[in-house]
């Protein structure tokens, strides 16, 4: 047996090991979530697949798409981001995509576009993919197959426009939801 294939046994072991860990927990949270969710539409994003899953309050996935999120790492809302957000101010660390269960809400933005809210006073939200300076390199990126490289928001969860349209409005975007964000550590 040659030496060089010894390190490939553990890592096949491993990833096989993680592969069956998060099947185990994507249906524990869908389990929990279809009766949580009491008949609401409901989601949830992976921050470690840079993805978002769309339910009916019937349980049947209604989409999945790949998102942007927080440029920075963490799990958690940083005093203050809300305010900071809306003046332009961020300050680095505070680009984070915060984990938990949040009851979202249909609203608008400051500018007057439709957003599905997860937490209105720190400014995060459920937003299609938005135009401007830095549309086309967002772009890139959330088609791209490392979740890594999806790491590009400032917080939010950005979806593409025809994903925002056809699966968020209609279910997430009319009423109160459900929305899981799973944490990254």
């Amino acid at each position: 047996m040659s030496l060089r294939y010894l390190p490939l046994r553990p890592f096949a072991s491993m990833l096989l090991g993680l592969s069956m860990a998060l099947a185990v927990l994507s249906s524990a949270v869908a389990s929990a979530d279809n009766t949580d969710s009491a008949g609401l539409p409901w989601a949830v994003v992976d921050k470690r697949s840079a993805t978002l899953k769309v339910f009916r309050g019937d349980g049947s996935l209604a989409g999945q798409t790949p998102v942007l999120l927080g440029s920075d790492r963490g799990d958690a809302t940083v005093p203050g981001v809300g305010e900071r957000t809306q003046s332009g101010r961020l300050r680095p660390g505070d680009r984070t995509t915060p984990a938990g269960r949040f009851v979202s809400s249909p609203g608008v933005n400051r500018q007057g576009e439709a957003v599905v809210w997860l937490d209105y006073e720190a400014a995060f939200a459920i937003h299609r993919l938005r135009g401007g300076a830095s549309q086309a390199a967002r772009k890139r990126h959330l088609t791209g197959h490392d979740p890594a490289q999806r790491r590009a928001s400032a917080g939010c969860v950005v979806v593409p426009v025809a994903f925002f349209e056809n699966v968020v409005q209609p279910l997430l975007g009319r009423g109160p939801a459900v929305v899981w964000v799973l944490p990254e550590s």
